[in-house]
């Protein structure tokens, strides 16, 4: 009989809110001792990577600040507060309404897809033949692209610029554009490290089915260099979005022809302590390149990666 008692007694402390649970409780020093276990493990883990966690935040803050300065009135803007006392549209709204930033993504967008696609014609070429195919003078060849990377565009800027005068493109951005089609140095110098890691020997079997070198490259090399390619392309894009230089010497005189880059700094002197509206074009300006390293940061970190293991 008190057998039953203690069963039942049992069975009722296991009824909780009407629910029948089966589990025995945890005792409370168990549940001590994980959660110990849980804080120091964290704060291992924090003191193993503290100074990844630091360069974040030093690289997050100013981000951070720009989009905080962007939701602020112009009057906000120019104290020392560093939060938004409310979000304040009216920012983005003027920088559509009053300003042609939609002309200026649209001839940004032209200039970095065009000069992408471009360099892709021409490189991938390019560093396929200098990384695969043995013939006299590649050393030599290499060793130039490799100078080419090393020189300053100042240097040659004023006999280009007489070029593209007399071609009578000045004022547009095919000047910065057609260039491409001839390849660009870096691009080769990557995409030709990243060539030199795919093992040879599918190319030689691939020569032995009968493929010529067109087929050996567009059907085995460049399935296989995807992330090379990726991330070549990648470099082109963001280095041409972010542009400045060339607008400024070849677009300057056309506002048609503006891109975000220089349409931004060009804003920027213009309405000079207009700090808020300043930072809500430069949210803008930011997007969409955040979006697409967000899409393609899986490619184009292991082409860098990979990129460069043989000399």
């Amino acid at each position: 009989m008190s057998e039953d008692v203690t069963g039942m007694a049992s069975a009722g402390a296991n009824i909780a809110g009407g629910v029948l649970t089966n589990a025995p409780e945890v005792p409370r020093p168990l549940v001590k001792r994980r959660k110990a276990r849980s804080v120091d493990g964290a704060l291992i883990w924090i003191a193993e990577n503290a100074l990844l966690l630091a360069l974040g935040v030093l690289f997050i803050v100013p981000v951070v600040f720009v989009i905080f300065t962007s939701f602020m009135s112009p009057a906000q803007a120019l104290t020392s507060d560093l939060i938004p006392h409310s979000l304040d549209w009216q920012n983005y709204s003027h920088i559509f309404n009053d300003v042609p930033v939609l002309t200026w993504f649209g001839n940004s967008a032209l200039y970095a897809v065009l000069a992408t696609a471009f360099m892709l014609i021409s490189s991938v070429p390019a560093g396929y033949v200098l990384a695969k195919i043995r013939f006299r003078g590649a050393n030599a060849i290499f060793y130039a692209i490799v100078i080419a990377m090393l020189l300053p565009p100042q240097v040659t800027a004023v006999p280009v610029y007489v070029l593209w005068t007399q071609l009578h493109l000045t004022g547009t951005l095919w000047p910065l554009i057609l260039p491409n089609l001839l390849g660009d140095a870096f691009s080769v110098f990557l995409l030709r490290q990243f060539f030199l890691t795919i093992p040879s020997d599918f190319a030689n079997a691939a020569r032995i089915d009968g493929c010529s070198e067109w087929a050996v490259l567009w059907r085995v090399m460049i399935p296989m260099a995807r992330p090379g390619i990726a991330a070549a392309g990648i470099f082109m894009f963001f280095q041409s979005w972010n542009d400045y230089y060339g607008p400024l010497l070849y677009a300057s005189e056309n506002q048609a022809a503006w891109p975000v880059s220089y349409g931004l700094a060009t804003f920027r002197g213009i309405h000079g302590t207009d700090w808020a509206s300043t930072m809500a074009l430069t949210v803008i300006v930011m997007l969409p390149v955040v979006v697409v390293f967000y899409f393609a940061q899986k490619a184009f970190v292991e082409g860098i990666a990979l990129s460069g293991v043989k000399g």
